[in-house]
């Protein structure tokens, strides 16, 4: 947080401590007086009421703006990475700096218990299959579940799922067709 930010923060703060000490004052007040607190309609009422709600409204807006922080700081998560630019960093609070690390953390270990890169195509594809043609003799491959061979200038209707770890190891012995306008560009694999 930029400094200006954190002289507010601790302004409100001493406007809340001020709040509670006259809330307080205004109670005590009463309770020397014999007053019932709970039916007394009179001026240390209604002035204690003021305070009361005062102090809510300080709380629900330091806490807004901290929820609305805390989902800035979850969002870098999927738009940057595991590990922030040092630009981001220098305007986080140590303790922002931690709440990310943990995020990020609990991120890691839900993919990896679930076996499950929640990472990759953070838009859904259009289609879940993809058309492959093979450019060069690839053999006997392990998809999932299942082999396939992959011959030269066979075609396959293949799960994206299964095929995109090919996509990035081999570079020219297969392409992605056309027709699947997610893809940024023709693959080979």
């Amino acid at each position: 947080m930029y400094k200006a930010l954190s002289d507010v923060f601790d302004q409100v703060i001493r406007e809340c401590n001020e709040h509670n000490a006259q809330f307080q004052s205004l109670i005590r007040k009463m309770v020397e007086q014999n007053l019932d607190i709970e039916t007394t309609r009179n001026d240390e009422h209604y002035g204690a009421a003021v305070h009361h709600l005062s102090l809510l409204r300080n709380k629900r807006c330091l806490m807004a703006y901290m929820y609305n922080r805390a989902e800035v700081i979850q969002s870098f998560r999927w738009k940057i990475g595991p590990v922030l630019p040092h630009e981001i960093q220098e305007k986080l609070q140590f303790s922002e700096k931690e709440y990310f690390k943990n995020h990020s953390a609990v991120i890691k270990s839900y993919m990896s218990e679930m076996d499950i890169d929640l990472t990759v195509d953070m838009v859904p594809p259009k289609d879940p299959y993809i058309q492959v043609r093979v450019l060069e003799d690839i053999g006997e491959v392990s998809l999932g579940d299942h082999s396939i061979s992959l011959t030269k200038n066979s075609l396959h209707f293949l799960r994206r799922t299964d095929t995109e770890q090919f996509i990035s190891q081999v570079t020219s012995s297969v392409l992605v067709l056309p027709g699947h306008e997610e893809l940024e560009k023709p693959h080979a694999f």
